[in-house]
């Protein structure tokens, strides 16, 4: 494992953190807001997914004596896509819901690659194996929106 401190350890997992409170939010406003009854559903699943994820951090990061962010300081990326995700639902166009979750969840993803691709080595055993696999879960949504979204397509052909 390559020193770094445990500050910086910190500030690694709290981007993660701010990534589920921005998935947890961004569900939220759509569960509210859609009436499709197997979207509600699957959205609801994302949302416990992120808090599962979410819990598992704030435990790392309290063993580190780091103090979880509060709140979506990644929100000027997301909340654009979650008023698009809004402004959708009011036309209820189910192939622009799917798009825009579809977009915050390949930013989810993303954030998940670059911190396993460049600070990896930079973690306990532990926390390597808990990152992994909560890429793997948000993976797993990415790629179920994008099956529904391709799906909605390919019937519209």
């Amino acid at each position: 494992m390559t020193n770094i401190s445990d500050e910086q350890t910190v500030e690694i997992l709290n981007t993660l953190v701010q990534v589920h409170n921005d998935r947890i939010e961004g569900y939220e406003t759509a569960t509210n807001e859609i009436e499709d009854a197997d979207l509600k559903t699957l959205f609801c699943r994302f949302i416990e997914t992120s808090m599962s994820c979410k819990a598992d951090l704030v435990t790392h990061l309290r063993q580190l004596g780091g103090t979880p962010v509060e709140g979506t300081k990644l929100a000027f990326k997301f909340f654009k896509v979650w008023m698009e995700v809004k402004a959708a639902f009011s036309g209820n166009d189910r192939k622009m819901i799917l798009d825009s979750c579809e977009y915050g969840e390949d930013m989810a993803v993303g954030t998940y690659k670059q911190v396993i691709t460049d600070n990896l080595q930079n973690f306990t055993e532990d926390q390597k194996i808990m990152l992994k696999t909560q890429h793997l879960l948000i993976k797993s949504d990415h790629d179920t929106i994008k099956g529904l979204r391709d799906a909605l397509l390919e019937a519209n052909l």
